[in-house]
């Protein structure tokens, strides 16, 4: 049976950061706030554990993207397929990432899509040059966590 997944990233501001990362790769935010509104009529759920981000109802240190083309759920927003989900915690970024997301660009295209990342708040830190075999760079997210672009 093949198992379904996520990747789960930790962060200390999951909205802002599900903003960048949907812009980077061109994916959509999700929008639990449907599913918000029928948890807080039933009284499932508080106020406290809802907050407001760029108009919508969202879960307060959770947000999630998925890829626009994949199925998704309705009322609760959950993408079924290629989805990233960014949780708050209290401590920071203590070292290197041991997984990494790695963006690739169409052909001659290297320098355009590190350019358009950078103008959504991506860093570059090191060009990689492996001669024949092609360069990329290794970028941050506005968080410092590490991702490579080829």
């Amino acid at each position: 049976m093949v198992l379904s997944w996520k990747l789960v990233i930790d962060s200390t501001n999951a909205p802002a950061l599900a903003d960048f990362w949907a812009e980077a790769l061109e994916y959509e935010v999700e929008d639990p706030s449907a599913l918000i509104e029928q948890l807080l009529a039933a009284g499932q759920i508080g106020e406290e554990v809802v907050t407001e981000h760029r108009g919508r109802k969202t879960f307060r240190g959770y947000a999630a993207i998925r890829h626009p083309e994949d199925p998704f759920d309705q009322i609760s927003g959950v993408g079924h397929g290629r989805r990233l989900l960014f949780q708050d915690v209290p401590e920071g970024k203590s070292g290197k990432n041991r997984l990494h997301i790695d963006v690739h660009s169409e052909p001659g295209d290297l320098d355009k899509v590190v350019d358009r990342l950078e103008g959504l708040g991506a860093t570059r830190v090191h060009e990689v040059d492996k001669g024949p075999a092609g360069h990329w760079w290794i970028m941050q997210d506005p968080e410092g966590n590490e991702f490579c672009v080829a």
